[in-house]
């Protein structure tokens, strides 16, 4: 069974040239994504544009015994607009992505409407047997606010779908967050 294993960092980027930094990194893919969230828990929609095309994915995803099963299949892109009509929440992000050994670094830039970014994650995917995260990269860590709780819902992209969320959701953490992620260190 596929089981997803994952922490999340939010970042700050302020400055507003953290994007750009990561894309100028050697080996980093760049994606973007728009994500839906259908009518029924767990069911997601996405479709990923990189330089290879565009591919469509339909995911089901649920926490199960404290892990998070998480099935994903190609779908047609007549399949993924008409299911694209039945969401809930829906965002846009760019998505940088590189390799660290037996890590998966992703490092998503949430998209408004005008193409600002109004929040930053990266998420690490570890083997199955992790329970601790690396490190973030030298290029991350200076950006680091928090290491998310192990699912927490106030951080899963469905909510950080919504904007006024994800933006209290970041003032909160920058009162915060510094200090509990240097204390982790």
């Amino acid at each position: 069974m596929p089981i997803e294993n994952e922490r999340k960092f939010v970042l700050d980027d302020l400055s507003g040239t953290l994007e750009a930094r990561v894309a100028a990194c050697p080996g980093v893919g760049r994606s973007y994504l728009h994500q839906a969230y259908l009518d029924t828990s767990g069911l997601r929609i996405r479709a990923i544009e990189s330089a290879g095309g565009t591919k469509r994915v339909f995911t089901f995803k649920r926490l199960v015994d404290d892990q998070v099963v998480e099935i994903e299949t190609e779908i047609s892109a007549d399949d993924f607009q008409r299911l694209w009509k039945t969401r809930r929440e829906s965002l846009h992000k760019a998505r940088y992505s590189w390799r660290d050994g037996r890590f998966l670094w992703e490092v998503d830039f949430f998209k408004a409407d005008d193409g600002c970014t109004y929040f930053a994650l990266a998420e690490v995917e570890m083997p199955e047997t992790e329970t601790e995260p690396p490190s973030p990269p030298d290029i991350l860590a200076p950006h680091v606010l928090l290491l998310a709780p192990r699912n927490d819902a106030r951080f899963t992209l469905k909510r950080l779908a919504d904007r006024v969320h994800a933006e209290q959701l970041l003032a909160a953490v920058k009162e915060k967050g510094k200090a509990a992620w240097r204390s982790r260190k």
